[in-house]
Formats: C-alpha cells, structure tokens, sequence
C-alpha cells in the first residue's frame, strides 16, 4: 500500500481498505487514539474504536461503499456515500455523511451521521431479500 498524502487520499484509502477487508492496511490509517462516532451509538476511542473494526472482520461483516461525494479542507474531509453492511445473505444499503479529521496522515476522528429509521428499514429489506430464492 502507497502513502496517501492528502487527508482526502488517506480517508478514500481508508474506506476501500475497509471494503476490501484489508482490515490491517485500514487500520494503518487509524490514529491509535482516534475517535469513532456513529449516529445513536457511543463514541468508540483509542483501543476499543481500533477493536471495534476488528470486531467486524472477525464476526464476517462485510462492508461495500460508494463514494459519491469527498472533499477536504484543511484536516477535515466530508464524505457523502452509501455503505452497505452485510452479514451472511442480508445486505444493508443505506446513506452516510462522514466527518473526518486527518493528522500527519492519520484518521484522528471518525463520525458518520445517518437515518438511524433509514437503516432499520435498509436492514428490514436486506432480510427479505434474503429469504427469496
């Protein structure tokens, strides 16, 4: 894996490492303090955030991503994508506005905002789908 060497670079390379489950050259990515934030959730810090993305490889939850809009100013990048979560045969699609903080080209602060209704619903679909042969 190359350097990124914009925070724009670093935090695209983040989320396809993610998609990838490259879980280790995304974590690379991650400040050992960072913060991550999830909308209805709490705040996850240092360790714990860092255990958390391990977590998810380790349980077999996979994540897609498409960015449809990045851009950064200064140390601080929005993203407008969608993520999609899946476990097994259920496939999660839903909205996500992302706030991220890169330092010396590491993700310091991580808080994604969504629909916490829009996701049970993203989830409710991807069940059914599931059951359809």
């Amino acid at each position: 894996m190359t350097t990124p060497r914009t925070p724009v670079e670093t935090v695209r390379t983040f989320l396809l490492a993610l998609q990838d489950a490259d879980t280790d050259a995304a974590l690379a990515l991650l400040a050992p303090e960072a913060s991550w934030a999830n909308t209805g959730l709490p705040t996850l810090r240092g360790r714990r955030a860092r255990g958390a993305l391990r977590s998810m490889a380790e349980r077999g939850v996979g994540f897609e991503v498409v960015i449809r809009h990045i851009a950064g100013d200064g140390a601080v990048v929005l993203t407008d994508r969608t993520d999609v979560l899946v476990l097994g045969r259920v496939r999660s699609t839903f909205r996500v506005c992302g706030t991220f903080e890169v330092h010396d080209g590491l993700i310091t602060r991580w808080d994604d905002h969504y629909s916490p209704l829009g996701l049970a619903f993203a989830t409710l679909r991807g069940a059914v789908a599931a059951l359809r042969p």
